[in-house]
């Protein structure tokens, strides 16, 4: 097993945190896997990092199973008005013909996932990490 990743308290950013979860799971998993990341450095991360890397992990790993015989995995992540969203799509078998199981992470961060067939073939599955709460001050 490789070592010298980062643990997710130490990672600055989603982007180092994706690539600290993903990159010694495709070491290990047997057939070749190209994977292709869009994440804009200033991305921070979305919630509590322990708990994202769980999800990244787990949703990851869902998608290797899928591709047995390699394939590609591409992660991309956006700020929108409301949230940070991540999508990890995979070149493996449609929604239908897989096992989705929702991470328990997902649910201890309030985390919305949705499942969706891509046009080229394989799933995304997007996930939808809630929008940290404005702090406001009252009026004394």
């Amino acid at each position: 097993m490789a070592t010298g990743w980062m643990k997710p308290n130490q990672c600055r950013n989603l982007l180092v945190l994706v690539e600290s979860v993903t990159a010694p799971l495709l070491i290990q998993h047997d057939a070749a896997v190209c994977l292709d990341l869009d994440i804009d450095v200033s991305l921070p991360i979305p919630c509590d990092a322990n708990r994202a890397a769980e999800l990244i992990t787990a949703l990851s790993k869902q998608a290797l199973e899928a591709m047995p015989d390699g394939g590609d995995l591409t992660i991309t992540a956006w700020q929108s008005e409301s949230a940070i969203e991540l999508e990890i799509a995979d070149s493996g078998t449609d929604v239908t013909n897989r096992e989705r199981h929702l991470p328990i992470a997902a649910a201890a961060i309030n985390a919305d996932l949705k499942w969706q067939n891509c046009p080229q073939g394989g799933v995304a599955v997007t996930v939808m990490f809630p929008a940290k709460p404005s702090s406001s001050r009252m009026a004394a």
